[in-house]
């Protein structure tokens, strides 16, 4: 018989072959999918399973006597903590128990950015704070009504001290006994008792920050702060609260409105990003839990004393803001100032159209009161001690960082507890009456050359660096304020031009940035001192102005202003300034994620926005009690 063969038509052969090759490539990358991500899983469970510990982690090791029991001195003859418990932990530690004692007030954005500069061989390092976290403030409003999580703000304050093999204290500074560089320490012990004790310091570093400027209005007691993560929690139980209430079948109409009336008293970033917050989750939120009448009669107030709310923005994003508040039903209260706050109402000023003062009466369930900084009571004992200490609401320091008053190199302060004293003119004409003594002369009479001018001018750029924008054309000042055309500055004609100079210098700003750029300049500068520490001592150099021959002077260099409004956001950088939507908004999310001071927090911040979006916002019909 002969052999038959079948005959494959090739359009047939090729479409078995397209359909082989899918089926192929489809289980092949499949499979691969399967094994990689299962090779992740076993990965973390294998990781997972290390981070177990069956045997016993302690182990036997020494404590010194004197930590166990300090001995007792000092003005109020209290305990004096010389050696700390943990002071022989470890071989590092050991080691840096016989180091200058640098002594850290604070937990937040200037002590942290110290302690990341800081080399850990170079100080015995004690960091005093009542909270044992690093709060990243910024992103606070969030918190309070559950965009995020408070756990992804924080970062234990441990950690970072760790780093530089430090000590912490869950303790508040109470006073400085300057002379006897000695510390006034009080934390409540196990009993709740309250204890007493000194910390002994070569070099102290002020950051305890700021409290809430209350500029004499009554009643602030019914309202809610924004500065830490209980006011956070506090503030979110209080919203749900009154929405809860809100419900209620014995709830008014008028009840129900004035429950639903949440007010914010201060135009600044904090206060306009917590309205934006709010309307959020009033807006986005609410109808999935709560009847819908609730959101009908739910209204937000912005009460701001100026006449734009973000006054310190460029004025285009001030109207912006504005105008998407208008838009979102967010009322705006311009140049109105809270007269007293009850517990049912705020009353308000406004200037009516004819000039006159008008009291107004604003029904509300909720107050935030975010207006301004003031200072700490540990900081106003501090600044009652020296006479160079003017300023109410902050620590005056040099252009080094060094508290006014205190004795040379051994004090610093940094953050919104401090502001930086110019004094431009002063410190000028001192060091020309100097030089005209030098010479013989009678400092009224000196006259100097513009070649003179501008060596004066070099010395002002590099004691006082934020001075540097307004001298930049010296032919032009020095041309401007020769007023008889002698060819000379006389020493009127100088001292008017200077304090010209001395007025244009504003406060530095009491910003996250602001407070970070300070403990970053101060830890570079403490390393340096610790480096030229060696050669000081072996040349006897323990005198004289040692942080400004070992380092340069402060400059503050503003990186930008940025704000949330409300799934829009502004941003204001160096003279350019933008708005815009939800591009807006991720690229204001994206600049608070790469500031975030860990990995952990980062990933649990992209976790809670990624929750937002596919649950809603954490415990928006939540109530939390802690």
């Amino acid at each position: 018989m002969g052999q038959t063969r079948e005959i494959i038509p090739p359009a047939l052969s090729i479409r078995r072959g397209l359909i082989f090759r899918f089926f192929y490539r489809f289980f092949a990358y499949t499979g691969a999918f399967i094994l990689v991500a299962g090779g992740f899983v076993l990965a973390f469970f294998i990781y997972d399973a290390s981070t177990y510990r069956e045997d016993l982690s302690y182990t036997d090791i020494p404590v010194s006597t004197e930590a166990l029991y300090p001995k007792r001195g000092g003005p109020k003859n209290l305990p004096i903590a010389e050696t700390l418990v943990d002071d022989d932990d470890c071989p590092e530690n050991t080691r840096s128990k016989h180091k200058p004692k640098l002594v850290i007030l604070g937990s937040g954005w200037g002590s942290v950015a110290l302690l990341k500069q800081l080399h850990p061989e170079d100080y015995h390092i004690t960091v005093v704070s009542p909270v044992n976290y690093f709060l990243f403030t910024p992103m606070l409003p969030s918190a309070t009504v559950g965009t995020l999580e408070m756990r992804s703000l924080v970062e234990p304050i441990r950690r970072i001290v760790q780093r530089v093999k430090g000590h912490f204290l869950r303790a508040e500074a109470v006073n400085v006994e300057l002379s006897e560089r000695l510390l006034e320490v009080k934390q409540t012990d196990a009993r709740g008792e309250e204890k007493h004790f000194y910390l002994p310091y070569d070099k102290l570093v002020i950051g305890v920050g700021s409290t809430t400027n209350a500029h004499g209005v009554q009643g602030l007691e019914n309202c809610h702060f924004l500065k830490d993560i209980e006011d956070a929690r506090q503030i979110r139980n209080k919203v749900l609260q009154n929405l809860e209430h809100a419900c209620l079948p014995t709830t008014s109409d008028d009840e129900r409105r004035r429950l639903l009336s949440f007010v914010v008293s201060g135009g600044g970033p904090t206060g306009v990003e917590f309205a934006a917050e709010l309307f959020d989750l009033l807006n986005e939120d609410l109808g999935r839990s709560f009847p819908k009448i609730l959101r009908n009669e739910i209204s937000v107030h912005v009460i701001q004393s100026r006449g734009h709310i973000l006054n310190t923005y460029d004025e285009a994003l001030s109207k912006y803001a504005e105008e998407r508040f208008a838009h979102d039903q967010v009322e705006v209260l311009t140049n109105s100032r809270v007269k007293e706050v009850q517990p049912d109402k705020i009353l308000f000023t406004q200037k009516g159209e004819k000039g006159e003062t008008i009291t107004k009466v604003l029904p509300m369930g909720f107050c935030l009161w975010s207006t301004g900084v003031a200072q700490t009571e540990f900081c106003k004992r501090i600044a009652a001690k020296l006479e160079n200490q003017n300023n109410r609401h902050a620590l005056e320091t040099d252009t080094h960082l060094r508290l006014n008053g205190a004795p040379l190199g051994s004090v610093y302060a940094i953050g919104d507890c401090s502001t930086v004293q110019n004094n431009v003119a002063e410190n000028l004409v001192s060091f020309l009456r100097t030089l005209a003594y030098e010479k013989g002369k009678d400092p009224e009479k000196m006259a100097i050359t513009f070649k003179e001018w501008r060596g004066v001018a070099q010395r002002v750029k590099k004691r006082f660096p934020q001075a540097s924008d307004h001298l930049r054309r010296l032919d032009k000042l020095f041309e401007q304020y020769d007023k008889d055309k002698s060819g000379t500055l006389d020493f009127g004609e100088l001292h008017e031009l200077l304090l010209q100079i001395d007025s244009k210098l504003t406060s530095l700003p009491a910003t996250a940035q602001r407070a970070h750029q300070q403990g970053q300049y101060l830890g570079r500068k403490l390393n340096k001192l610790a480096q030229a520490a060696p050669g000081m001592q072996a040349n006897e150099m323990d005198y004289g102005d040692l942080d400004d021959a070992a380092y340069k002077a402060f400059e503050y260099r503003h990186m930008g202003s940025l704000a949330y409004i409300g799934n829009s956001a502004v941003f204001d950088f160096d003279g350019m300034s933008f708005s815009g939507g939800l591009l807006a908004v991720y690229l204001w999310r994206s600049v608070y994620f790469a500031q975030s001071v860990s990995f952990r927090t980062r990933v649990l911040l992209a976790m809670d926005w990624s929750k937002r979006a596919m649950f809603g916002r954490e415990g928006q019909s939540c109530l939390f009690h802690g």
